[in-house]
């Protein structure tokens, strides 16, 4: 929860870094709201670290901040890819550091904000990746297999090997869940023991809107949920599929494909709206496991 007395404690901080807000936790708990507060509050920009968001036309189903919830606070890294086009995290951090040295340069404290873990942790912490060769083989074993049984079979296969890796990740970001499958098979040892001590590049001042009421949470999201299918999210998924394929990137986000198999009359839309409730839920679970971290710094 935001707390005054310690943001001005972080504010009025002496330090040799450069100051960083992050705003996180899990989806549905209003963190754009909080992020545009304190923005106001002091005059800076915000950096969206939410991977679905980069893509354009992709709104109603991100929650993507409107022009109006703006109130004239620059965000960045929204709208910058095409739907089809892959992006990697890496991508996005090239781009991202780009953007905070220009905000720096401004004698301003830039604020991230989003749901995806991957993306906060490439710009804050220092760190580096496991030094363990591709194997072509065996990418295109697991490629195949997600292929023809989706993504959920191939995070399953790493449930069983690697179950505390596989707790950070969602199953539809796959080519994080085959990379560390590959990393297992050929070492033997999961992704997290590779992991080195990491320190933190900036001085950090970490909030959340989160009230720690899960149920409270579950609430929202189910509620949220219905309001996305009652306002045209039907009509700009069938919008993107008049321009882009069903198998192009943007149908690997979460959720997508639940909303297509409807529309191809595999489900009823109860059926749907329940099965994508669900969904969100137990990726709100996956967040919360991911951002506990940030608990203790």
């Amino acid at each position: 929860m935001f707390d005054e007395s310690k943001f001005k404690e972080f504010l009025e901080k002496k330090t040799e870094k450069q100051k960083i807000i992050v705003v996180y936790w899990p989806t549905a708990c209003w963190k754009t709201d909080l992020a545009i507060k304190i923005a106001k509050s002091i005059n800076s920009e915000i950096i969206s670290t939410d991977s679905r968001q980069i893509f354009k036309y992709l709104d109603i189903w991100t929650g993507k901040v409107t022009e109006n919830e703006k109130q004239w606070i620059i965000h960045h890294m929204i709208d910058i890819i095409e739907p089809d086009r892959e992006y990697s995290v890496w991508e996005f951090k090239v781009e991202a550091e780009k953007i905070l040295e220009n905000i720096f340069k401004k004698w301003k404290i830039p604020i991230l904000c989003g749901g995806t873990g991957l993306y906060i942790d490439s710009l804050i912490y220092d760190f580096k990746i496991p030094k363990v060769p591709a194997d072509a083989r065996i990418r295109q074993d697991l490629e195949f297999e997600r292929e023809k049984y989706w993504n959920e079979f191939i995070w399953k296969k790493l449930q069983e090997l690697d179950p505390e890796y596989a707790s950070e990740l969602h199953p539809n970001n796959y080519r994080y869940v085959i990379r560390a499958l590959e990393v297992k098979m050929l070492t033997g040892k999961s992704k997290t023991d590779f992991r080195e001590e990491k320190t933190l590049k900036y001085e950090i001042f970490f909030v959340t809107p989160y009230d720690w009421n899960r149920a409270k949470l579950y609430e929202k999201i189910d509620k949220r949920i219905k309001i996305m299918f009652e306002t045209w999210l039907l009509e700009e998924v069938q919008d993107l599929l008049k321009k882009y394929n069903k198998n192009d990137f943007w149908m690997k986000t979460i959720w997508y494909k639940e909303i297509v198999d409807f529309l191809e009359w595999n489900m009823t839309l109860d059926e749907c709206i329940a099965l994508v409730q669900k969904n969100n839920r137990n990726y709100a679970k996956r967040q919360l496991t991911w951002f506990r971290r940030y608990e203790k710094n």
